[in-house]
């Protein structure tokens, strides 16, 4: 196998700079690194990951933790927070803290028993045991949230302008006529879904609407999708804005159980464009999320801190997009869907 000792000779330079290519490529200059890395392929140089951990006492893991990995959104993030921490020379610890903060606080120690040199969670809690390190470190702390923003934690953050993008789907329904608007919410505890209920509520405001809005609260699962959307049918509702994909597959089926039909009599759309809403009957309309951007960003801002990098912010907002597809349409005109 060859040596980073033969990486220095081939590239002409030292053993040293080798190392900082591979660990810090920022403070190598462009020629130089581009050398370096040509050599690295030719050879299929390794390095040789237990020495370098021992002498600069890092794991080069990252832990990220989801509070739910069976919810197919998650996939897309890991993925991209896999691909950018191998670029960076990092691997991906993954757990699944199912919502529990005991869980959250069981991962967080791996962070305080440096076993990972950082921690990226998907929730809206700071895991407890974390708090002592947060209020030392400040900004240094090796911590990054990814999807849910709330200023009050104090980490850098990547998420969406949640709230812009449901006010877009609100503006999509009013404009196809909906003047009588379900809102299938996730859990209020969760800022994104506080900030896609202000974001809807204000778009349906500024339409004239606001009292011809109803409003459920779910849990992301398409169950409670169908459970929520039933709920709103029989008020008369002739639009659903579900704050989920899964829950948008709910209530699709909750339509379809009341002998009604979508779009025809009733439209729904989702939130974050998961893989299966372009090839479900009717194709969802829905927001896309840039779920792989998410995560790679997310690694990127944690490895500028490990680096003790400064980046162009801490707080990252990329852009959305409403996907339109065949599950919204114009409302009929007198249309009331059935009571029980």
């Amino acid at each position: 196998m060859p040596t980073i000792i033969d990486v220095a000779a081939r590239a002409g330079v030292s053993t040293a700079t080798v190392s900082r290519v591979l660990s810090q490529p920022d403070r190598v200059a462009e020629p130089t690194r581009h050398r370096v890395l040509e050599v690295v392929r030719a050879l299929d140089y390794r390095p040789n990951v237990a020495a370098r951990t021992l002498r600069t006492l890092r794991a080069a893991k990252i832990l990220l933790t989801v509070p739910d990995i069976s919810n197919p959104f998650f996939a897309s993030v890991i993925r991209g927070a896999e691909e950018a921490a191998r670029d960076a020379g990092y691997a991906v610890v993954v757990g699944d803290t199912r919502h529990d903060p005991e869980v959250e606080d069981q991962y967080a120690e791996m962070l305080s028993r440096r076993e990972v040199d950082g921690l990226i969670f998907l929730g809206h809690r700071l895991p407890v045991s974390l708090a002592p390190l947060l209020a030392r470190q400040g900004g240094a702390a090796p911590i990054v949230n990814g999807c849910e923003y709330s200023p009050d934690i104090g980490v850098p953050s990547v998420h969406i302008d949640n709230a812009a993008a449901s006010a877009a789907m609100v503006g999509h329904l009013v404009g196809l006529g909906h003047r009588a608007i379900g809102l299938i919410t996730g859990p209020t505890i969760s800022p994104i879904s506080r900030d896609r209920l202000a974001g809807a509520m204000d778009a349906a405001a500024r339409a004239g609407l606001a009292g011809g809005v109803s409003v459920r609260t779910g849990d992301y699962s398409a169950r409670s999708g169908f459970e929520q959307a039933d709920a709103l049918l029989q008020r008369g509702a002739t639009a659903l804005f579900c704050f989920s994909d899964e829950m948008a597959l709910g209530a699709i089926s909750a339509v379809g159980a009341r002998g009604l039909s979508c779009p025809r009599d009733v439209s729904v759309a989702g939130f974050d464009d998961l893989p299966l809403a372009r090839y479900f009957q009717p194709a969802l309309t829905t927001i896309a999320q840039p779920k792989a951007m998410i995560g790679r960003r997310t690694v990127e801002l944690l490895v500028a801190i490990l680096r003790e990098v400064e980046g162009p912010s801490r707080h990252v907002t990329l852009d959305h997009e409403l996907v339109v597809r065949g599950s919204t349409g114009p409302v009929r005109a007198g249309l009331r869907a059935p009571r029980s």
